[in-house]
This record gives structure tokens, C-alpha cells and sequence, in this order.
């Protein structure tokens, strides 16, 4: 079953991109070496850093828990070979905003020995643990646990089931060749979100420059008749989560709400085949596939890696880098962020490593005023004004931010691409964003001291209040004290003498 195209809603702005999927779609994925020594960050997730299970010294297996989570949201993290534990230390990361994290060090035995595991039991307890213990993630990029998003959509009920295998960046092809290559998995992990959450309807998600993954899962096909197929337009940012789901529903997420409160969950093609994987052996999440493309590495394509592999491990297996080679992104070159280290790991996040040449540049012309000339809000997929936003960033405003819907900007990059003055808008939200939450955290800290100033004053007030009852119950006492001996030397003494 299939839904067509002009069945769908008109995404709100966006852009067409060139797409530069050729350099690395054509050849089958490949297996990276498991490299001598892995560095495995224990925060490969949204949430909670995972504590350390293992010391230094250990033994290791293949899928051995080395992270156990910690907090509200969190997941377990997994040894991606065997081997023994050399070291757990802090490690640059490849991630914005802190870039440091605490690491386990393996270092490989060569023999890569898994630890024994069984599929999980069918029933929807069972398996959520099991989807929870295996560390599986959204692959998508936001790297959100998938068992705690199910649960939070199974609190509200989930109707709908979206699997997004859009990936509308440029140069990102690792869901085109895993949905080529793999398309049972990816339908089969499906039909598992679908019973594990009762939902009525599953579609999956393909968008229209990917016609050789389209092809592969209709040939598949699903004998579950609540699965669809649909096509999307290759536009720009339509793989984003609320784009995508108004692009297929026609439902709006509302501000500060979340898709489960439409009834609708998502999840990326490459979660749905690491569920299956789990399902029919049990085995945890320990590897992605990723892109490894751009005009300066010799041999683009797509390759399986284990997290912890450095990245320039990655890229030796891609050939190495080329005479063009000028700058390396984690990421598509909309989202992605420059490294100067490829020493770091790859982890779940990763999707892409992009080695651009030399011509592949933001613009070198200097950054002019604002002209107001409306391109960014044309072409915002969220409906904002980022010239507005722009506007009181630099005034640092949060109150008429917060009004505008700075948190609901996406950071696309649309507005950079189309702004006539050169102007990083996005970079200024995503600052603007931090600013906000540093005061909102300093505003949080003052009203928790405050709090606990007025505590500390009123237990003083207590603890003076008792003082004060204490002696002015003495003082009584003692006053009564003193009275009744008053009164006893004033009473007439007795005499002993009787009368003749």
C-alpha cells in the first residue's frame, strides 16, 4: 500500500539543494577494521552522562555493558569488541557545545569474541527492556533513547507510526544504501514499533531522490496492512521531525510539545533495523552505518564502523584523504560542525564525515546590515522570522525571544544560505539559545537560593521562638518561685505553747 505524493501537505518554506549523493551511493557498505584501541564516550545519547560498570584492567566482550544510565533519561553503553580496559578518562568529542565527556578506552584483543545473547521475549514489557538494555538511540542525529520515546508516546497513545528514511541533507546517503541494502530489517522493525505500540497505522518514508531504496522496500513489501509507502519532495529541511510529520499528517507540533501528544512517533529507517537486529539475536547497538564522502577523500561511500573508532581510522578505509582535501564536518554541510582533530571517536550521532575541497566555502564577502528583505522568512520551514529573532538577539532580550519562538528555531541553516548580507544566522540563534538557557539557569539558581535563604530564616524564627517560649517558661517558673517563698516568710508562725 502506498500514498502518493500529491496526497501530502506543502512543506512552509525550505529550499531545493543540490543533492551530491552520487559521490557516495553507489557502492555497497563496507565493514571498517576494528581498530586497535576504541574510545567509547559514556554520553552517546540525549540525557544523562551513563556511569562507567567497568575499571581499568577489565575484560571485555563484544556487547559487554561498560555504561549504565543515570537519571531520568539515559541508556546502556556497550563494548564494541572485546579486549580489556586500558584506561577511563575525559576525551575531546566530536559534539558541540561540551566538547570533553568521559571515555572508556579498550584496547582490542584482535579476536573480537561476542558475550552470549538471546532474542528478547515478544511481549511489550520484555521487549521495551530489551530495546532500553541494548543502548538503541535515534540514528537520526538527535540520539534520544528510542525505549524512553516509545514510552513517553505510549503515555498519550500512539495512532500513528513514521519511519523517516528522507535524509534531505546534501552528501548524506547512509539510510539510502542501508533501506537498498536491507529493506526487510528496516520493514520488519516496523511491524515491531507497531505492535509494541498498538498503532493503528506505519508509514515509511522515503523521499523522491532515493528511487533505488523506494524500489527495494516496495518489492519487500510488509503483509501487515496497516504499513504505507510515501514518497516526499526533495525539499529541504522535510526530513526534520515536525516537518515530516506535517508533511505526511498534516499535524502541527505544537510549540514546546512533542509528537507523542499528536499520537504519532518517529523513528529513524537505521533504529528500526537495529531493533530487528536486537529482536532476532539479541544483540546490543555497537556500530552505525556511516558516510564517509566529499571531494577530498579518495573512495566516498558508506561504511559500517564501530563506536570508538577514531576518525581517522574511517577515513583510511574510505582511502584516505586526496589533494582536494580542505576542511572535515561531522555531519551534512547544513548542520554539520568542522573538526581539526580527526583523532576523535566516532559515536551514535555520526552519520557523516564530509571532506570538503577547497571549493566548497561559505562566502568570503564580509557581513553587511540587515536589510530586511524578508528572504530568511520566506524560506523558514517553521514559520519564524529570523530577521526579528536576528534583531533582539543582538539586544539580548530574551523575554520578546522567547515570544518570537527562538526555541522552536530548528537550526536548519535556511536563512544563512538565502541572507543577501551574509549574516550567520544561525550561528546567532544557536548563541542566543545558550544565552537564554545560562540565564534561565541563573534565574532557576537565585529563586533555589532564595528558597532556601527563606527556610534558613524561618527555621532560625523557629528555633528563636522556642528559645524565647523556653525562657519565658523560666522565667515564670522562677517569678512563681520566688512568690510562693515571699509568701511563706509572710505566714504568721505557729506557736508550741499550749494555754494554761
Amino acid at each position: 500500500m502506498s500514498a502518493p505524493t500529491e496526497n501530502l501537505h506543502s512543506l512552509p518554506g525550505g529550499l531545493r539543494l543540490p543533492a551530491n549523493k552520487r559521490l557516495s551511493n553507489a557502492t555497497q557498505i563496507i565493514d571498517v577494521p576494528v581498530p586497535t584501541h576504541l574510545v567509547v564516550p559514556l554520553q552517546q545519547h540525549s540525557g544523562e552522562t551513563s556511569l562507567a560498570t567497568v575499571s581499568v584492567g577489565d575484560a571485555v566482550l563484544h556487547g559487554s555493558v561498560i555504561g549504565e544510565p543515570e537519571g531520568a533519561v539515559g541508556t546502556y553503553v556497550h563494548a564494541p569488541t572485546s579486549g580489556s580496559v586500558i584506561s577511563i578518562e575525559a576525551r575531546q568529542l566530536p559534539r558541540r557545545g561540551e566538547p570533553h565527556g568521559i571515555c572508556v578506552i579498550i584496547e582490542s584483543d584482535g579476536h573480537d569474541r561476542r558475550k552470549t545473547s538471546t532474542p528478547p521475549a515478544k511481549d511489550r514489557t520484555a521487549l521495551l527492556a530489551a530495546v532500553h538494555a541494548a543502548g538503541i538511540v535515534g540514528l537520526g542525529g538527535a540520539v534520544y533513547p528510542a525505549a524512553q520515546k516509545i514510552t513517553q508516546g505510549l503515555l498519550s497513545g500512539i495512532e500513528t507510526v513514521i519511519l523517516n528514511g528522507v535524509e534531505c541533507e546534501s552528501y548524506i546517503t547512509c539510510d539510502d544504501r542501508l533501506m537498498r541494502e536491507q529493506p526487510t530489517a528496516v520493514i520488519r522493525g516496523l511491524e515491531t514499533l507497531l505492535d509494541l505500540t498498538d498503532a493503528k497505522r506505519g508509514i515509511i518514508a522515503v523521499e523522491s531522490d532515493k528511487p533505488e531504496a523506494w524500489q527495494a522496500l516496495r518489492d519487500v513489501g510488509s503483509r501487515d496492512s496497516r504499513v504505507e509507502f510515501v514518497q516526499i519532495p526533495a525539499i529541504y529541511p522535510s526530513g526534520a521531525e515536525d516537518q515530516l510529520i506535517y508533511l505526511v499528517c498534516g499535524q502541527e507540533v505544537p510549540s514546546g510539545g512533542l509528537p507523542g501528544d499528536l499520537g504519532i512517533l518517529v523513528q529513524n529507517v537505521g533504529t528500526s533495523a537495529a531493533i530487528t537486529a536486537l529482536v532476532d539475536s539479541g544483540h546490543p547497538l555497537t556500530s552505525r552505518i556511516v558516510t564517509v564522502t566529499g571531494e577530498g577523500v579518495e573512495r566516498p561511500g558508506n561504511y559500517r564502523v564501530r563506536f570508538g573508532t577514531p576518525i581517522a581510522d574511517v577515513v583510511a578505509a574510505a582511502g584516505g584523504y586526496n589533494s582536494n582535501a580542505h576542511r572535515l564536518l561531522v555531519g551534512g554541510p547544513m548542520t554539520g560542525f568542522a573538526l581539526t582533530d580527526d583523532a576523535l571517536p566516532v559515536t551514535k550521532s555520526c552519520n557523516c564525515l564530509l571532506v570538503t575541497g577547497p571549493a566548497v566555502q561559505l562566502s568570503n564577502e564580509p557581513r553587511r546590515e540587515c536589510i530586511r528583505c524578508g528572504e530568511c522568512a520566506a524560506h523558514c520551514p517553521v514559520r519564524l522570522l529570523p530577521q526579528s529573532l536576528y534583531h533582539y538577539s543582538s539586544r539580548h532580550d530574551h523575554a520578546v525571544l522567547a515570544e518570537l519562538g527562538l526555541k522552536d528555531c530548528i537550526e536548519c541553516g535556511c536563512c544563512d544560505l538565502v541572507c543577501p548580507s551574509h549574516i550567520p544566522l544561525t550561528q546567532i540563534f544557536r548563541d542566543a539559545k545558550h544565552s537564554v538557557a545560562v540565564d534561565s539557569h541563573a534565574k532557576q539558581r537565585a529563586l533555589r537560593a532564595e528558597d532556601r535563604y527563606r527556610a534558613h530564616i524561618a527555621r532560625a524564627e523557629s528555633r528563636s521562638a522556642v528559645v524565647a517560649d523556653a525562657r519565658e517558661q523560666k522565667k515564670r517558673a522562677a517569678s512563681a518561685d520566688a512568690i510562693a517563698a515571699i509568701v511563706q516568710r509572710r505566714r504568721p508562725k505557729q506557736s508550741n505553747d499550749r494555754e494554761v
